[in-house]
């Protein structure tokens, strides 16, 4: 008896939800349209840091990260754009991981329609990596808001990624790749 009351209550209260709820407008579904998708910036895909000194050989190595994946959510609010990203980041650490915290340096950028960048941000992803923990992953979520007069401004926009590599590591990076 008390499922049958259920049953009949449930349509009831999902009409009374439904009828306080205002449909989108037409700008607000074009413009969700638009979600950005993110791309990672070629050589900043990697990252392998090494301990303080000279040293660059395999024993050298304190961790490498990588980031492994991307991805957005976007929802529209009053001529703006609310972009969600979200980025996986992994490290793993090398034969001379330091007993500190691990940071991970990596960089969003919006670019804009003329390849300039909109909005920029430097972040550090951190993990407690060790020879008995020797990897970590996350899942970074970044909030970004890009306003718009008319939906289809919102076409030219880009979200770059990438992991912050110094000068001496960025080489490092492009070494490797090209071996």
């Amino acid at each position: 008896m008390s499922r049958t009351k259920y049953v009949f209550a449930a349509p009831v209260l999902l009409a009374l939800a439904l009828s306080g709820c205002g449909g989108k407008s037409k700008n607000e579904v074009v413009a969700g349209s638009y979600c950005p998708s993110p791309f990672l910036v070629q050589d900043a895909q990697t990252l392998t840091r090494f301990k303080p000194g000279a040293g660059r050989d395999p024993r050298d190595v304190a961790f490498q990260a990588a980031i492994t994946g991307t991805g957005v959510e976007c929802e529209v609010s009053r001529n703006k754009l609310l972009v969600t990203l979200k980025i996986r980041v992994a490290a793993n650490a090398g034969p001379s991981v330091g007993a500190d915290r691990t940071s991970v340096p990596y960089f969003v950028r919006l670019i804009d329609g003329s390849g300039g960048v909109a909005q920029g941000q430097d972040f550090n992803a951190d993990y407690k990596l060790s020879t008995a923990n020797p990897r970590g992953s996350s899942i970074e979520e970044i909030a970004l808001t890009i306003p718009f007069n008319v939906p289809s401004d919102l076409g030219a926009y880009r979200v770059a990624v990438g992991l912050k590599p110094t000068p001496d590591e960025l080489e490092y990076n492009r070494r490797a790749v090209a071996r």
